[in-house]
């Protein structure tokens, strides 16, 4: 009985025991449900409130969109663009649009469209979720619109009141095209959207809408175009100027190529049919500009310039704002720059596809007054050398990075002396001249007039890359851009990547005292609502005045100087100016059969008191066959800008530039170093006038010369008729500094003899009368002459002399007590040419009958 109880006991506690171990598991089974729906629950709600903030969002941002016209839909109002006289030379926007109609578009071009553009179009109610959730995870990795998710319906929105820059594409923006969108689509049906979209379109080239866009590329209207030049013009809106044909026609085959294959995806289009379209060039049927459109080729640059400045500044589109542009175009400037460049009526050019670059500046103001981008320009908008060139100007650099700089920071004169000499780049390699010379010591002056090249780069250590850096920065140009953006380095004292309109404002700061302002075209903008938006930038000093004067006094004598005199002079218009040249490698000349006198670049900056203009010519590939810059060519900037300064110099009045009270002129010794002032011995030939900041101008004379050098005394001359030879004699030249060495400087009958004794003989000398004259010389300074003649007789009547008194002869000497006929202590360094002339045969006794020296004095 008490085994079965203990048996039940043990029973009782195992089942007992399963029982506690079975609680914990159920525990934990029930809270892994309530955890589990609890989380769905909370992503649940999450997600509701996310759905619920984002449509709360939505309503707010769709609230305040802006209200939607069919006037925004099919119009544009145009701005109108003025010159310097406030005429208007040009419509932008509006007027180069031609509407097309629905039954004007064919159906190849709406296939067209809808495959690179909107597959869904017709299936979206102006929003396509598909389309957005694609956009969506791409944005995802490439940010905040990396890839669109607009459908036509929303491109059309945003060109009728948003904008289609990267930057405008916020949450904001989004929500607001996208209610508009679906607001348009409530009102027009799918084949009027796709209307206005294909008239509303930017196409390149000034064109809106793809039926201008037709005539212009084609000169068909839209319903005549065939497959290739549909995809072509389909393609053009996501990037007009890109995939031009005229201009980029590589480009554009690839984005025709793209629309063809998108039209076999979207099956509007057989594989075979789009293969053969891709073989018909991009350029075939291609037309010329209309006469007007090559009219307004003459200004295309500088309106592309208007263009920009416009959009930078105002962040307005000028194509679509109604505004009125006043810009600083001279007309007639401009009108000659075009006829300059695409003409051999003033510049003779080699060829078609050398090409040329202008920049015209009013020095005083900053206005661009004229702008050439290139020659024989075919399409509008097109590229704008002047303004996106950017090559280096060569030794046009110099007065910039180099000289300028040293004058401001340095406070070195026009006189300071710099030494041309061979010179090596840290880096490694030389540095030459363009004639492989040095010429050793020589001024400021003189290295900027002959472009010497090692004194520039020396003196570029000397200022240092900060402040030259300054000085650049101060006159518009960015040095810290340069070579891979690590700012300066040695051979950016002899060049450097500038633009023409950038060197003509910094060269103009040079002509207006040192002030610079910004290069601009547009001075103001007129709203719609007769708001002025004033466009002119604010001046500034950017360098002393004296700086200014003393470059631009250097660069006056560049002008007159060397090659420059026959090319850059026009009479009534003080004017400076500097060239510029770069080029070539021993490498790349030996690779391109390039001859040793080819260049790439030639530049040229000149200025007068009213403009400056500079001007780029060369090459765009300029390694190709042919491509260099010959001897001639190279002269050819300096002629474009004659011919333009010539013409705009005869509207303006002429001023020659004032030195300013911070500048003096001081006469120097040539040659001393530091400056010095003349001594009263120092030769005219010797004195300089050079240009020094006041307050820095030398005050020591120079004692090179010493005091003024006596003539020396004593010459005696006797002519010996048996010997048939002069002696020539003189008396000891007496310094003051026994150390000065002194050369004797004889001159008997038009040869000199330098000699240090006090004695010569000349050897049968010629018959008749014969002078002599003697000076002397210490250090560079040369003393008045004593001069004496004598006689030589005939030979004949030497023989019948010599037969009555042989001791007879002829003496001439100085009115000075004859000389010792010792020699003196320096003779052992005696110089001379001997004279041997052979006497006459011819014979005569008429002065035989003289037995006594005659003696006259020295003149």
């Amino acid at each position: 009985m008490s085994e079965k109880k203990e048996t039940m006991s043990r029973v009782s506690k195992k089942q007992s025991g399963k029982k506690k171990n079975s609680e914990p598991t159920k525990n934990k089974k029930q809270f892994s449900k309530v955890t589990v729906k609890k989380m769905l629950w909370i992503v649940l709600a999450f997600i509701a409130a996310i759905i619920i903030g984002s449509a709360g969002l939505f309503i707010y941002y769709a609230s305040s969109a802006p209200d939607l016209t069919e006037k925004d839909i099919t119009g544009s109002i145009s701005s109108d663009i003025l010159d310097d006289n406030g005429d208007v030379i040009y419509t932008l926007g509006g007027q180069n649009r031609k509407i097309a109609t629905e039954d004007q578009i064919p159906q190849v071009l709406k296939d067209a469209i809808i495959s690179i553009e909107d597959q869904r179009f017709y299936k979206h109610n102006g929003i396509d979720p598909i389309r957005i959730v694609g956009a969506a995870l791409a944005n995802v990795t490439g940010g905040f619109g990396s890839q669109g998710g607009s459908t036509i319906t929303q491109q059309l929105i945003k060109l009728a009141v948003f904008s289609t820059d990267k930057a405008d594409q916020t949450l904001k923006r989004k929500a607001q095209e996208a209610w508009l969108a679906i607001k348009l689509e409530r009102e027009y049906s799918k084949e009027q959207i796709l209307t206005f979209y294909i008239n509303k379109v930017y196409m390149s080239d000034n064109n809106y809408g793809m039926s201008t866009a037709s005539d212009y590329y084609y000169g068909k209207e839209l319903n005549e175009i065939t497959l290739p030049e549909a995809a072509m013009l389909a393609g053009l809106p996501q990037s007009p100027n890109t995939y031009n044909p005229k201009t980029n026609p590589e480009q554009a085959k690839k984005r025709r190529d793209l629309v063809l294959d998108m039209m076999v995806e979207n099956k509007k289009l057989p594989t075979q049919e789009a293969q053969k379209a891709k073989t018909i060039p991009v350029e075939e049927n291609l037309v010329s500009l209309t006469e007007e459109k090559a009219n307004e080729l003459v200004f295309d640059s500088y309106l592309k310039e208007v263009i920009s400045e416009v959009e930078e500044k105002t962040k307005l589109n000028p194509h679509t704002a109604g505004l009125t542009i006043q810009t600083n175009l001279d007309m007639d400037a401009q009108k000659r720059l075009f006829d300059i460049l695409n003409s051999d009526e003033y510049v003779s050019f080699p060829d078609q596809n050398l090409q040329a670059a202008v920049s015209m500046v009013d020095v005083k103001t900053g206005q661009l007054k004229a702008i050439g981008g290139g020659r024989n320009q075919e399409v509008q908008l097109g590229t704008n050398r002047a303004a996106d060139m950017n090559r280096s100007i060569g030794s046009a650099m110099k007065p910039l990075s180099v000289y300028g700089p040293a004058i401001e920071y340095l406070n070195y004169s026009t006189y300071q002396q710099v030494v041309d000499e061979p010179y090596e780049y840290k880096s490694g390699g030389s540095l030459y001249n363009y004639d492989r010379k040095y010429l050793g010591p020589i001024t400021m002056r003189k290295a900027i007039i002959d472009s010497r090249n090692p004194p520039a780069a020396k003196t570029l250590q000397e200022v240092g890359y900060a402040d030259s850096t300054s000085f650049l920065k101060n006159v518009g140009i960015d040095p810290t851009k340069w070579n891979n953006n690590t700012g300066l380095v040695e051979s950016n004292a002899i060049g450097g990547e500038v633009t023409p309109i950038e060197l003509s404002a910094a060269y103009a700061a040079f002509s207006n005292g040192g002030i610079y302002t910004k290069p601009y075209t547009v001075s103001k903008v007129t709203l719609q609502d007769g708001e002025e938006i004033d466009l002119t930038p604010k001046s500034k000093q950017a360098m002393k005045d004296s700086t200014a004067y003393m470059i631009t006094d250097i660069l006056k004598d560049t002008v007159n100087s060397g090659s420059n005199q026959n090319l850059v002079p026009i009479e009534g218009v003080p004017q400076a100016g500097k060239t510029g040249t770069t080029n070539y490698t021993d490498e790349e000349k030996v690779k391109h059969n390039i001859p040793d006198d080819g260049v790439p670049d030639s530049w040229f900056n000149g200025y007068s008191s009213n403009y400056s203009i500079a001007v780029w010519v060369g090459y765009d590939k300029k390694f190709e066959d042919g491509n260099w810059l010959s001897t001639s060519s190279q002269q050819l900037p300096r002629k474009i800008y004659r011919s333009l300064m010539s013409y705009v110099s005869q509207s303006v009045e002429n001023t020659d530039w004032e030195k300013p009270s911070s500048v003096v002129e001081v006469a120097v010794e040539d040659g001393s170093n530091p400056a010095k002032l003349p001594g009263p011995n120092t030769p005219i030939e010797k004195i300089v006038s050079e240009l020094f900041i006041r307050g820095t101008q030398p005050t020591t004379i120079s004692t090179t010369f010493g005091e003024k050098l006596k003539a020396p005394t004593g010459l005696k001359a006797t002519y010996d008729r048996e010997k048939d030879e002069i002696a020539i004699k003189w008396e000891k030249y007496i310094v003051t500094d026994k150390k000065e060495s002194v050369t004797y400087i004889l001159t008997i009958a038009g040869q000199t003899i330098e000699t240090k004794d006090l004695s010569y003989i000349a050897q049968k000398p010629a018959e008749g009368e014969i002078e002599l004259t003697l000076s002397v010389k210490i250090k560079d300074q040369y003393s008045p002459k004593t001069t004496v003649s004598v006689t030589v007789l005939p030979k004949e009547e030497k023989e019948d002399s010599s037969s009555k008194d042989s001791s007879s002869d002829s003496s001439i000497e100085s009115s000075k007590p004859e000389s010792s006929s010792e020699s003196s202590s320096e003779s052992s360094s005696e110089s001379q040419v001997e004279l041997e002339i052979e006497s006459s045969v011819e014979s005569s006794s008429a002065t035989q009958s003289s037995k006594k020296p005659i003696t006259n004095s020295a003149n």
